[in-house]
C-alpha cells in the first residue's frame, strides 16, 4: 500500500491510445492513457467504462451526439453503447480509466490501435 504519483506515472506512458495499468481494485483495473486524435468506434457488450480527464479536453462521440469532457470531469459509458473517444487540434489528453479486467480494448473491433496487453507501471 503506497501512494501513486500520477504525474510520475504519466511520464512512463509514451504511446497514444495504449493504456497502462497502475492498479487493481477488486475485479476493476485502473489505467492511465494518453490520447491524441481519433480512436475507433467500438462498444463493450458486458462492461461499463469510466473516463476521468486529468489533463485536456476529451470529446466522447456517440452516434447521436458528442459529449465534451473537460479537465477534472468524468464520463461513464454504459455497456453496449457505441462510442469513439477523440481529441481536437492535436491536443494530447490524459485520462484515468476504470474498467473490468475482462474489458477488451476495442470490444469486438480489431484495429491497428487495438491493444491486448496493458503494461503495469
Amino acid at each position: 500500500m503506497k501512494s501513486i504519483n500520477l504525474k510520475e506515472k504519466y511520464e512512463l506512458v509514451d504511446a497514444h491510445w495504449h493504456p497502462h495499468q497502475i492498479g487493481i481494485v477488486d475485479n476493476m483495473q485502473v489505467l492511465l492513457a494518453k490520447l491524441k486524435g481519433e480512436f475507433v468506434w467500438h462498444a463493450h457488450e458486458n462492461e461499463d467504462e469510466l473516463f476521468h480527464v486529468i489533463k485536456g479536453t476529451l470529446h466522447m462521440q456517440f452516434r447521436d451526439r458528442t459529449e465534451v469532457v473537460n479537465e477534472g470531469e468524468i464520463i461513464i459509458v454504459p455497456k453496449g453503447i457505441e462510442h469513439c473517444p477523440t481529441t481536437k487540434n492535436k491536443e494530447e489528453v490524459q485520462v484515468l480509466l476504470f474498467e473490468k479486467l475482462t474489458t477488451n480494448h476495442t470490444g469486438k473491433v480489431e484495429s491497428e490501435l487495438t491493444q491486448t496487453n496493458y503494461p503495469k507501471i
